[in-house]
């Protein structure tokens, strides 16, 4: 079972920076997932609300910002005993570092509240452009998001966002989506048994307690998606020392 950190190392980090990219990397999780929105002026960047609010010392929606404005705005506004400054990252920025890691990297697509017209394919241009289109995934709540990069890049594997979804295995397969990613919370070993029927992947988001972790560990599911991955791998490598 694959570990994926969640906005990166989110849960002692502040989200989806390039620190809590890079402890991520270092607590050994297998992968990273994180939030791809875009500027007034086109620049695909890294931060999960529509709005930057919650996350910075700025206020406003992330779609009013110039990115250099954007880049101006503290992202460690959660986390000032961990680090001073981050700043939001672009998305470009996180390839070229990517490139170099040894994980995967599931995009998610910020589309199903405030609708970028054009992230679809500026990202996959960033993505070919750095040499990564191997090394990563997209998902997204808007499932049209996940049919327009297929259209564009039949190769890159998608994943559908759910809350919970009955049939999930079907949707999934008739649709070409790989890769199932429903929230932990109502998600019940039948759903995992239809998509390892249907041949589908199920990635598991957001699993934050070690009941959970067993839980999913026990079903067979293919991977967490956690806010602590340092924890969940050490689980991982010897489960019985948490007894």
């Amino acid at each position: 079972m694959k570990v994926i950190a969640h906005r990166g190392y989110s849960g002692r980090y502040p989200e989806n920076t390039m620190l809590a990219f890079q402890k991520a990397v270092e607590a050994g999780a297998d992968g990273i997932e994180m939030d791809v929105q875009m500027t007034k002026d086109g620049h695909v960047v890294i931060i999960h609300d529509e709005a930057v609010d919650r996350t910075t010392d700025g206020v406003g929606f992330v779609a009013d910002y110039t990115l250099e404005e954007l880049r101006k705005l503290n992202a460690a506004k959660l986390f000032p005993d961990v680090v001073d400054f981050a700043p939001i990252p672009t998305f470009e920025e996180f390839c070229v570092w990517a490139k170099e890691q040894d994980i995967f990297t599931n995009i998610e697509l910020k589309t199903s509240v405030h609708y970028y017209v054009g992230i679809e394919e500026k990202t996959i241009e960033l993505m070919k452009k750095h040499d990564v289109m191997d090394k990563m995934y997209f998902s997204s709540f808007n499932h049209m998001s996940l049919v327009k990069t297929m259209e564009i890049s039949p190769e890159v594997p998608v994943g559908a966002l759910v809350v919970s979804l009955e049939n999930a295995g079907q949707y999934c397969k008739q649709y070409g989506f790989a890769n199932y990613h429903p929230d932990y919370n109502g998600l019940t070993q039948k759903e995992v048994e239809q998509c390892k029927e249907n041949g589908i992947a199920i990635n598991v988001w957001t699993v934050n307690d070690m009941g959970g972790l067993e839980q999913l560990h026990k079903w067979g599911c293919d991977g967490i998606i956690t806010n602590y991955p340092g924890v969940c791998k050490e689980w991982l490598k010897n489960p019985h020392t948490y007894e």
